[in-house]
């Protein structure tokens, strides 16, 4: 498998309220990582993007960093 973050922490389901962990697939501008950057796989990577969408229409994370 992959060395990713999400294998490294043993994390299974990306929820969108943990903006701690999403936050880690973010660049300073606020933008997603892509995959090349991340070593997600496919799923995992539109599970994160999902998650960040969720996350960031909720007002969990901004649209856009400072």
């Amino acid at each position: 498998m992959q060395n990713n973050y999400l294998n490294q922490s043993e994390i299974k389901h990306v929820d969108y309220k943990d903006t701690e962990v999403l936050k880690q697939f973010l660049n300073p501008h606020g933008r997603i990582l892509s995959r090349r950057r991340t070593n997600l796989s496919a799923k995992q990577q539109r599970e994160v993007e999902q998650s960040i969408k969720r996350a960031r229409f909720m007002g969990l994370i901004p649209y856009v960093q400072k």
